[in-house]
């Protein structure tokens, strides 16, 4: 005899009823196999024993826990009761080890931080200078906490911005085009204005075509004795002519030290400041 959820009796196979009897409650399967509906578990079944772990609270470390322990029971964040928290604390953690060392590794070293705090809020205070307060064993952990709830609050803050592609999705359209474009027509204005800008940029570019003009020494040489021959000197400004350009007089003044050097000329002065002459060497017969 068994009692349903409503308050209705209904008769429960006895111990010599054949095993293959299905207990049937309000003509409900508890599952299906294979589309067959089944009323009785089967004996054999094996369910592990993590299967049917619900985790009502995650947290994200250990500043989450002691962050949740404390706003759950409201208490004063700036006068923490050690005694309590780290009570619970350590049954979760005793709780997490059973299951997951690894995960609660984190958790212990934050466990043994607790303990020393509530070790030295029993201890006597120590002695201070005149003056100064005693430093409060719980002010480092408050300090963290209060970050800690500072920046997940931001977290959340963003996260509570829409998102593309979590909360909304841009929107898109393709449109095919099916029809020939149309360009628009150019006029002769249009060209004229277009061939005024090319002119104007063209005449901005200027090319410089540099050339090089071979200069023979030797040549300048005979010009230059020639000048002299039939003449008993000539002034040296004469033998220049600066309308052949530069290159040719720094020739012609080679050519002049040239004859110096082969001893075919003379170059003199009277005195000194006096203009200079240029005349023939003086060869005897």
């Amino acid at each position: 005899m068994s009692q349903t959820s409503s308050g209705e009796t209904i008769d429960s196979p006895g111990p010599d009823s054949p095993a293959s009897t299905p207990e049937v409650v309000d003509q409900v399967a508890l599952a299906r196999l294979y589309g067959e509906p089944l009323f009785a578990l089967p004996q054999d079944l094996y369910i592990p024993p993590d299967a049917l772990e619900v985790f009502l609270e995650a947290f994200e470390g250990p500043l989450d826990l002691l962050l949740y322990l404390i706003r759950k029971q409201n208490f004063n964040i700036l006068d923490i009761p050690m005694v309590a928290v780290t009570k619970q604390y350590l049954a979760y953690v005793d709780e997490i080890r059973s299951r997951n060392l690894e995960l609660a590794a984190e958790y212990l070293l934050m466990a043994a931080m607790l303990i020393e705090i509530k070790s030295r809020m029993l201890l006597p205070p120590k002695k201070t200078a005149e003056g100064e307060e005693v430093e409060d064993p719980r002010a480092e952990l408050v300090r963290r906490l209060m970050e800690y709830e500072q920046m997940k609050l931001a977290a959340a803050r963003l996260n509570a911005i829409p998102q593309q592609g979590r909360d909304f999705l841009k929107a898109s359209v393709f449109i095919e085009q099916s029809l020939q474009p149309r360009f628009p027509d150019v006029h002769i204005t249009d060209l004229q204005e277009a061939w005024r800008d090319i002119l104007k940029r063209a005449k901005l570019v200027q090319h410089h075509k540099i050339t090089r003009e071979e200069l023979s020494v030797r040549e300048h040489m005979s010009i230059v004795l020639k000048k002299l021959q039939g003449r008993k000197f000539i002034e040296f400004e004469q033998l220049f002519d600066p309308s052949q350009g530069t290159p040719v007089l720094v020739v012609t003044f080679i050519a002049l030290l040239e004859l110096g050097k082969e001893t075919l000329i003379e170059i003199t002065q009277a005195e000194a400041f006096a203009p200079i002459y240029v005349r023939l060497a003086y060869t005897p017969a």
